[in-house]
């Protein structure tokens, strides 16, 4: 987070899920924030004050009157660099949207100039309520972020949506926000699809023709846009990562499984970035048996083509003024056919990267040329996926059309 320690308020709201933000204060402490825990007094019911206090090295408070002189209602707000609301329960989200301030967390959102997050956490009804979508849209279009709730296991024998995304979910989105600063909701209202993974095309019950692909910086692109209040699809095929907090997740496994997920997510969006690793081919024939080894020489595999999804989405266009995105991952002449492919694809940018065995894939960097079909080139240098992520959106953001 640099030299200087990010000032961070964290305030707690009267859920079962307070607990688990035990874990996001911990993320935050140990990577060099300076935080404030500001529980509502209920919220106290669930994680006594002696537990914040001991996790964060700093004293708890959730009245304006402790502490008078040094104003905390309304020099915490105007301190933090960001504030990050967790678990946000329905009245809380209320409260905010509606500029109440009868205890100390809501006097710090009202005071409060850095950008804020919450991430909601209460039964599905009360999500889906009428009300709580009003005042989360209110939030939003204000410039809050709100991330969407997990869906599962809820309180009792419930489950739906309204679970309260993982600590460590929650995290990576507030660095990602922290970092951008109050120029963060530049999505705000935008619907983007974003693919990841490799997918799998089955030879038997048993073995298949895959890649490398780890979905890796599909997340990471799926996470910034999430960060940038962006409302995000991500279509994952055979990706082993915790799902991005706030992102509605839809698995697939095959091309042809993608191909049906981001066409059908696509016809609402303003953009798609398509980061998977599509298969090019799979097996004409899929065996019902598993293929079994024989001193025969084995029969050749006949391979037919797969649709192309990111040319079919150029052709189209679900959406009136939609921003298409490829990814291009190449082992030699990578410009050239990238270039090559741009034509071909009809996208309106292209990410080019150089893969190999330890280039791209399954690392936490990247590296990239982002070409344009209005003729503009960006060389992205080797960083976090997140850095390449978050350039990618600001290029697609520069064209998206007016609203």
């Amino acid at each position: 987070m640099g030299d200087v320690r990010p000032r961070v308020v964290l305030g707690v709201g009267a859920g079962i899920a307070a607990y688990k933000v035990c874990e996001l204060l911990r993320r935050f402490t140990e990577g060099g924030a300076d935080v404030r825990v500001v529980p509502t007094a209920d919220a106290l019911r669930f994680v006594g004050a002696a537990t914040w206090e001991a996790l964060s090295g700093n004293p708890v408070a959730t009245g304006v009157w402790e502490d008078v002189p040094e104003v905390p209602h309304v020099r915490l707000g105007k301190q933090a660099d960001l504030v990050v609301v967790a678990p946000a329960t329905a009245d809380l989200l209320a409260r905010a949207a509606h500029g109440l301030a009868h205890d100390l967390l809501t006097n710090t959102l009202l005071t409060a100039r850095c950008p804020i997050v919450y991430a909601p956490s209460m039964h599905t009804e009360m999500w889906e309520h009428p009300a709580t979508q009003d005042n989360v849209a209110l939030l939003r279009s204000r410039g809050a972020i709100v991330i969407d709730p997990a869906s599962g296991r809820l309180t009792g024998a419930d489950t739906g949506p309204g679970r309260l995304p993982e600590p460590a979910e929650i995290h990576e989105t507030a660095l990602r926000v922290l970092r951008r600063g109050t120029a963060a909701a530049d999505l705000t209202g935008r619907h983007v699809v974003v693919s990841a993974g490799g997918t799998r095309e089955a030879l038997d019950p048993v073995r298949f023709l895959g890649n490398r692909s780890t979905g890796l910086q599909g997340y990471a692109l799926a996470r910034t846009a999430v960060a940038r209040e962006a409302k995000v699809t991500l279509v994952a095929a055979n990706v082993a990562l915790p799902d991005p907090a706030g992102a509605r997740v839809v698995d697939v496994v095959s091309a042809a499984d993608m191909r049906a997920a981001v066409l059908e997510a696509a016809r609402d969006a303003d953009a798609v970035v398509m980061a998977a690793a599509v298969a090019d081919f799979r097996p004409a024939h899929r065996q019902d048996t598993k293929i079994k080894k024989t001193d025969a020489k084995p029969a050749p595999i006949e391979l037919v083509k797969n649709p192309d999804i990111l040319a079919e989405l150029s052709a189209e266009r679900p959406r009136p003024g939609q921003v298409i995105t490829g990814f291009a991952a190449e082992t030699d002449d990578v410009l050239a056919n990238a270039r090559a492919k741009l034509r071909r694809k009809g996208c309106d940018l292209l990410v080019v990267n150089p893969v190999g065995e330890t280039l791209a894939f399954g690392t936490p960097d990247n590296q990239a040329v982002v070409l344009a079909a209005d003729g503009e080139t960006v060389e992205i240098p080797r960083g976090p996926k997140e850095d390449l992520a978050d350039v990618v959106w600001d290029l697609v953001v520069r064209r998206l059309p007016a609203r």
